[in-house]
């Protein structure tokens, strides 16, 4: 007969799963090192401040990254991401039924590419397979993070929990509310470590920042949670557009929103009424990111221009590429393979910008990208088959499987 788990002791199964998919991308960073070394105690720990309604977020790390556009990170505590896959593993499911089916960001087997596709798919759908002229209208919101309101967050997130579900994930509805409230009302700006210098938000608009706004609105970029209530927030506006403007051919990734229509006045009418709806929940259609043209023109989405007929890579995509192995070759001048952090970052930012242009037929600029790489480069890493992506190597050319020293050195420097 199988055991009933005590509340306490099912918060403290339900983090340890949320923790093995907290980790599953922080393999290896000191703030996951540290918390694994005594993953037990800290587990516990971390259950029974949660069980008491004692859980304080812990401060975050804020950054700026240049690439692909400047902006501002927050990154929060390896224990506080595991409240975030938490929330989000209870919710998930949820929200993924009450979405539109052309919402892409953030979605198992959705994303960039499965967004570029539907788009491509609209375009031949309503052009006739481009018998027809068609039109396309683009637009996005002003500080899209910056500017949603945490009372207008929690109101919508609340909205969308069934009124007589009890328990999530074996979890009391009042749990979650209590973890949903902290973490959406969490102080960011006053509670958090500043890792960049100063002056590196010295060209930052005041309002791509959390520090230019009152308390009570913005959420941090970077963390899981913001990425589900982004696509949240929006939720309603995308079913006004689909239930009550009718529009058929509609996607969103994020804040980036485009409409398909073979009417151009049409379109052009939209925007008095997409402006109003926005303002509803205190967002602002972006002045300068209108663009209303003929798909025949190039339609830029996630990277890509797409045309009938044919998608090619944005340059924006492929200059941040070359300028991304320019950064990457200057480490790699100066290393000698113990930083494993630093190895990691540059697997996933080379990775990441290979994924993207994998989207599209690029193999000769992907060759002619990779073969820039410093010659120290092939020391520790390897590029697979197709330049898709590279992965470490199992052994360096000392012979020795990389990685295994680095850990051990950087767990005795955490003890």
């Amino acid at each position: 007969m199988q055991e009933v788990l005590s509340d306490f002791q099912q918060l403290l199964f339900q983090l340890h799963l949320s923790y093995k998919a907290a980790r599953k991308n922080k393999r290896n960073t000191l703030n996951q090192i540290a918390f694994e070394i005594n993953q037990e105690t800290n587990l516990n720990r971390l259950a029974e401040v949660i069980y008491k309604r004692k859980y304080l977020p812990k401060p975050s790390v804020a950054f700026i990254v240049e690439k692909p556009v400047k902006r501002e990170i927050f990154a929060a505590d390896f224990e506080d991401r595991i409240v975030h896959h938490l929330i989000h593993r209870c919710l998930n499911p949820i929200v993924e039924r009450k979405l539109i089916y052309d919402t892409y960001s953030c979605r198992i087997k959705k994303g960039n590419l499965f967004g570029i596709n539907r788009i491509d798919h609209f375009i031949r759908s309503c052009s006739e397979n481009y018998q027809k002229e068609v039109f396309f209208l683009k637009i996005d919101v002003s500080a899209y993070f910056m500017s949603m309101r945490h009372a207008e967050i929690y109101d919508k997130v609340l909205g969308l929990l069934p009124p007589g579900k009890e328990t999530y994930l074996g979890l009391p509805r009042e749990l979650l509310l209590y973890l949903l409230e902290i973490t959406i009302y969490n102080k960011v700006k006053e509670n958090c470590k500043i890792k960049s210098h100063r002056g590196a938000w010295k060209d930052l608009p005041k309002s791509k920042s959390l520090f230019g706004y009152p308390q009570g609105i913005g959420l941090p970029i970077g963390n899981l949670t913001s990425q589900l209530f982004g696509n949240i927030y929006l939720n309603d506006f995308d079913h006004f557009v689909k239930k009550e403007l009718k529009l058929k051919y509609y996607g969103r990734y994020v804040d980036d929103m485009l409409f398909v229509h073979h009417d151009k006045m049409f379109l052009e009418s939209l925007i008095p009424q997409l402006r109003n709806k926005l303002a509803e929940i205190g967002l602002v259609l972006h002045p300068n990111k209108i663009i209303l043209k003929s798909v025949s023109d190039g339609l830029p989405f996630l990277g890509q221009i797409i045309k009938p007929y044919r998608k090619y890579i944005a340059n924006r995509s492929k200059n941040n590429f070359y300028g991304a192995i320019t950064k990457v070759n200057q480490q790699l001048l100066n290393s000698d393979g113990s930083n494993l952090t630093e190895l990691h970052t540059i697997r996933a930012t080379i990775n990441s910008y290979l994924g993207t242009l994998t989207n599209a037929k690029t193999y000769r600029l992907r060759k002619k990208i990779m073969d820039r790489m410093h010659h120290k480069f092939h020391t520790w890493f390897e590029i697979k088959k197709e330049i898709r992506k590279i992965q470490f190597r199992k052994q360096n050319k000392h012979g020795n499987i990389l990685g295994t020293t680095c850990i051990q050195t950087r767990v005795r420097s955490i003890n």
